[in-house]
C-alpha cells in the first residue's frame, strides 16, 4: 500500500456549550486539516490525482470556512445566527477536535470510497497549531 495527503486551511467559529471555561464563548480558530489516502496504485502509478482529491475535499471545506458550527441542540446561538443571516453549520455533536475530525473522516469516506484503489481515509485536524485529533476508517466498512 501506498499513502498520499493534502493540508487544507480554513477559518471556523464554535463553542463547546458543555465548557466550564473560556471555550464555552464563541471563538474561533485557524484550522489545519491533513487528509491522508491508502491503496495500491492505479494503471498510471497514481493513488489518485491531487486534482481529484481537491475536487472532493475543496467544496467540502469550503462550507465550513468563515462559519460557526454549531450543536444541533444550541438553539439559543442557532436562533441568534438564523435571525441574523450569519453563515453557519449545524452538527449532530459538539464542535470539539475529535468530532470535527470525525465529522470530516465520514464526509470523505462517502466521496473516497467510489475509487476502488482507496482503501484507508485518514483525517488529522488541528484546532491550534500544536493540538490536533485524527481519524482513520476503512473506505468499506
Amino acid at each position: 500500500m501506498i499513502k498520499i495527503g493534502k493540508e487544507y486551511h480554513w477559518e471556523m467559529s464554535h463553542r463547546l456549550p458543555f465548557y466550564e471555561g473560556l471555550c464555552w464563548n464563541i471563538h474561533g480558530h485557524s484550522y489545519k486539516m491533513i487528509l491522508e489516502l491508502e491503496g495500491t496504485l492505479n494503471e498510471n502509478g497514481m493513488l489518485l490525482d491531487f486534482y481529484e482529491i481537491d475536487k472532493i475535499a475543496l467544496p467540502i471545506i469550503k462550507e465550513y470556512d468563515h462559519s460557526l458550527i454549531v450543536n444541533d441542540k444550541d438553539n439559543k446561538v442557532i436562533d441568534f445566527l438564523k435571525e441574523n443571516n450569519f453563515r453557519h453549520k449545524i452538527l449532530g455533536s459538539t464542535s470539539t477536535s475529535e468530532n470535527l475530525a470525525q465529522h470530516f473522516c465520514n464526509l470523505f469516506k462517502v466521496e473516497f470510497a467510489k475509487h476502488q484503489n482507496v482503501k484507508i481515509v485518514r483525517v488529522r485536524v488541528y484546532e491550534t497549531h500544536d493540538a490536533y485529533a485524527e481519524v482513520t476508517t476503512k473506505c468499506n466498512e
